[in-house]
């Protein structure tokens, strides 16, 4: 009872004073949805998967055609969405809405990998695709819940032509992140625009569509530096794939290869200090190419 109050009161006041008073309700709920959504559908297919007797199936006719849970996903979505025009703001129906919207959201973007290969590849290397979708799609939106708004047209005519112009701007960086690659820098940039600058005057990666067009042939230093800079099982893309694992229903496997890479970093850094250490300590041992071996 003691800690009950005291977070009950905290979730009225968040709600109250945080969200409802800047009219983020809505989008707040969405996230919930779409995260509690994600959440349910992976420990679902995981434990059809590992075929655990209690638990309800896939869904399939009986000529074996298997429905998706995105068709379930694309269904909530419509459905909300028009019920949430219909609702015109008028609470509570706007949020219901908006919280189902979120769930038919979160069942969607988990097949995330179906819409772009156009195959079940879920539990194959393109569907981990739906998991950077997913953590995208929520970094977007948590950011919108906290205020992050770079497209408000309101003021002076002159204002508003700013704004315009800016967002311009903004979209040309954000598509450039694309085109390079850098989907992250690109998604987390509509909102935070110095992230699109940055990701916009980085090297692209080798395979990426800027790639493709501006490096290869026409600028082999450029592709040797993108291939460099993006060489495969560097330690940034292994760690990727440990959060894939973790978010995609083998944590376990994840923590294993985040706790192997954490200790393979920890030994590689201790042997770089003690180099450096030798090196100030004993300057006399450097060599010296003038020496004969």
């Amino acid at each position: 009872m003691s800690t009950a109050l005291p977070f009950a009161g905290f979730v009225t006041d968040l709600w109250n004073d945080q969200l409802v008073a800047h009219h983020r309700q809505g989008v707040f709920l969405v996230l919930v949805g779409f995260v509690g959504s994600f959440a349910f559908i992976r420990m679902s297919t995981r434990m059809i998967r590992a075929e655990v007797s209690w638990w309800p199936g896939n869904i399939e006719s009986e000529s074996g055609l298997h429905v998706h849970h995105l068709v379930f996903g694309i269904v909530t979505m419509m459905t909300a969405g028009t019920l949430g025009f219909a609702a015109d703001g008028a609470s509570p129906y706007t949020e219901l809405c908006a919280f189902f919207f979120g769930i038919g959201a979160g069942l969607t973007i988990d097949e995330f990998a179906l819409w772009v290969y156009l195959e079940d590849v879920y539990w194959a290397e393109e569907g981990r695709s739906s998991i950077d979708a997913t953590v995208i799609a929520a970094a977007l939106i948590g950011l919108i819940v906290l205020g992050a708004n770079p497209f408000e047209f309101s003021g002076a005519p002159e204002e508003v032509v700013g704004t315009i112009l800016s967002a311009l701007l903004v979209i040309t960086f954000v598509g450039i992140c694309f085109m390079k690659g850098r989907n992250v820098h690109g998604t987390i940039g509509i909102l935070f625009t110095p992230l699109a600058i940055y990701g916009a005057c980085r090297i692209g990666k080798p395979g990426s569509p800027w790639a493709r067009r501006r490096y290869g042939e026409r600028r082999p230093k450029k592709q040797a530096k993108a291939e460099r800079r993006f060489h495969p099982g560097r330690r940034t893309d292994r760690y990727k794939e440990a959060f894939r694992d973790i978010v995609g229903g083998k944590p376990s496997v994840g923590v294993g290869k985040v706790a192997e890479e954490t200790r393979a970093a920890t030994r590689e850094a201790g042997a770089e200090m003690r180099a450096a250490t030798e090196r100030l300590v004993h300057p006399e041992d450097r060599d010296d190419p003038r020496k004969p071996d």
